[in-house]
C-alpha cells in the first residue's frame, strides 16, 4: 500500500487509535459480554414518545426541520439548555449558550478557540481520550495530574502551574469523572477556582454525567463557584435522552462563545435541526426529571450488581476500586502488575471485553495496570456473567 504518511499534517501523525474503537470492531461476535464502551442503558431511550414527536415535527413543521438552521442554535433549544444549566447554577448573566452536535463539539471548538501550537493544557490523569485526541489534534502538550479519590490532586495542579509556562486551561471532569468513577470534593472544586484565578488560566468542566447520582449528595458545579468569568462549562443530552441525537452544549463567556461560534460555522453549519426540534417538544410535553430518575434508579442497581459480582468472582487482595455514586464507570487498578494488556486480551477470548487504562493516559505509549468497566449498557445477567468470566481470567494471570 502507498505510503500517506507524508501527506499527512504533523499534529495527526502520532495520534493513536482509541483502543475503545479497536475493540468494538473485534466486538461482533454476538457472543462477546461487553463490560467496555460508555454507553446508556438502550431499554431507557423514549423511542416510542421520540418516534411520534419526530413524525408530528415533520407533518406539520417540515421546512423548520429541514432548513439550514442558525449556528448558535435554534432559540427554544437554546432556552432548553440553560434551564439545564441553570438547574445547576451553570450559566450567569455574562455567559451565551451555543447548542452543539454533542458536547464532544463542543470541547474540540473549546480548544481549537483557546489553544496554540505548544500551548499547554493540564489534564487529569487518567481523563476521556476523546477530549485527549482534541487537545492533541492542536498540538497543545498535556500536562497530567494525579485523580485522588475524591479528585484531582490540588497540590499537583498548583505545581503543575508554578513550574509550566504558557499553561492556557485545566480540562475536568469534576463529577462521576471519565474513567475513574470518582466525583471532586467541594473543597477541592473552590481549590480549583483559586489556584486558575491565582495563575490565571480557563477552566473547560466537562459534565455529561452529573445528572446520573444514584447515592450521596450534589456537589455544586466548578462554574457555579466562578466569579471572575475563567469556567467553560459543557452540557450534554446524551446521556438523559438519546446519544444518538447528538445534543450537547457550551456555556462560557460572551467574547469567547462568539469565536468558539463561529469555528462551529465551518465546521457543520449548525447542529442538526430535526434532533433539536424534536428534544424541545419532548422537554415541553414530558418532565425530564422525572425521566432521568428512572436512570439513576436503573444505574444504581446495575453499579450495586457489578460491585456484588466483582467482590464474589475477583481474586482476593489482587484488585482494588472505589465505588461510584453516580455515572457509569467504574475503575479498578491491579497492584500485582504492570501491564493490564495480556489480561485484556485474555478477556476477549474468554468473550468478555474491557478497557484497558493506558486508553485514558497522556502518555499513550505508557503501560497501565488499570482497567475501566461500564454497567449501564449490560443487562444484569450479563453483569453476572460478565464479571464472572473476568474474574476468572483475573484469578488466573494474577
Amino acid at each position: 500500500m502507498k505510503d500517506y504518511t507524508k501527506f499527512m499534517a504533523d499534529r495527526v501523525k502520532t495520534m493513536k487509535g482509541s483502543a475503545i474503537r479497536e475493540m468494538f470492531k473485534r466486538m461482533a461476535d454476538p457472543e462477546i459480554i461487553s463490560l467496555a464502551g460508555g454507553n446508556p442503558a438502550a431499554e431507557l431511550f423514549p423511542s416510542d414518545e421520540l418516534s411520534k414527536i419526530a413524525g408530528k415535527i415533520l407533518m406539520t413543521s417540515p421546512t423548520l426541520a429541514l432548513q439550514y438552521g442558525t449556528t448558535d442554535g435554534y432559540p427554544k433549544m437554546i432556552e432548553c439548555a440553560r434551564k439545564r444549566a441553570a438547574k445547576v447554577n451553570a450559566v450567569s448573566d455574562d455567559d451565551s449558550i451555543l447548542i452543539m452536535t454533542g458536547a464532544n463539539q463542543g470541547i474540540d471548538l473549546t480548544a481549537k478557540a483557546v489553544l496554540n501550537k505548544g500551548d499547554k493544557i493540564i489534564v487529569e490523569s487518567p481523563s476521556f481520550i476523546g477530549s485527549l485526541n482534541a487537545f492533541r489534534a492542536y498540538e497543545s502538550q498535556l500536562i497530567g495530574v494525579t485523580v485522588d479519590d475524591d479528585g484531582m490532586n490540588m497540590d499537583e495542579l498548583e505545581e503543575a502551574l508554578k513550574n509550566n509556562e504558557n499553561v492556557k486551561m485545566i480540562y475536568t471532569i469534576p463529577t462521576f469523572q471519565n474513567p475513574t468513577g470518582v466525583t471532586m470534593s467541594l473543597n477541592k472544586r473552590q481549590r480549583m477556582i483559586d489556584i486558575a484565578n491565582k495563575y490565571d488560566v480557563l477552566i473547560l468542566e466537562d459534565n455529561p454525567y452529573g445528572d446520573l447520582r444514584f447515592s450521596g449528595e450534589d456537589v455544586p458545579t466548578i462554574k457555579s463557584l466562578d466569579t471572575e468569568g475563567r469556567v467553560i462549562y459543557a452540557g450534554s443530552f446524551s446521556k438523559i435522552l438519546s446519544p444518538g441525537m447528538r445534543l450537547g452544549y457550551i456555556v462560557a463567556p460572551a467574547p469567547l462563545s462568539e469565536k468558539i461560534e463561529m469555528l462551529k460555522q465551518v465546521n457543520d453549519v449548525h447542529t442538526p435541526m430535526i434532533t433539536q426540534l424534536m428534544c424541545v417538544e419532548f422537554m415541553k410535553k414530558y418532565d425530564i426529571d422525572k425521566y432521568i430518575e428512572k436512570n439513576r434508579k436503573l444505574y444504581g442497581e446495575k453499579c450495586k450488581a457489578m460491585v456484588s459480582a466483582m467482590e464474589k468472582y475477583f481474586p482476593a487482595g489482587k484488585v482494588t476500586w472505589v465505588v461510584p455514586e453516580g455515572g457509569i464507570f467504574l475503575w479498578c487498578k491491579c497492584p500485582t502488575i504492570n501491564d493490564i494488556t495480556p489480561v485484556v486480551d485474555k478477556c476477549l477470548e474468554r468473550k468478555v471485553a474491557i478497557v484497558p487504562g493506558s486508553n485514558f493516559d497522556t502518555d499513550i505509549f505508557a503501560p497501565s495496570n488499570m482497567f475501566r468497566l461500564n454497567y449501564s449498557s449490560a443487562t444484569l445477567e450479563n453483569i453476572e456473567e460478565g464479571i464472572k468470566r473476568l474474574g476468572e481470567v483475573l484469578t488466573e494471570m494474577l
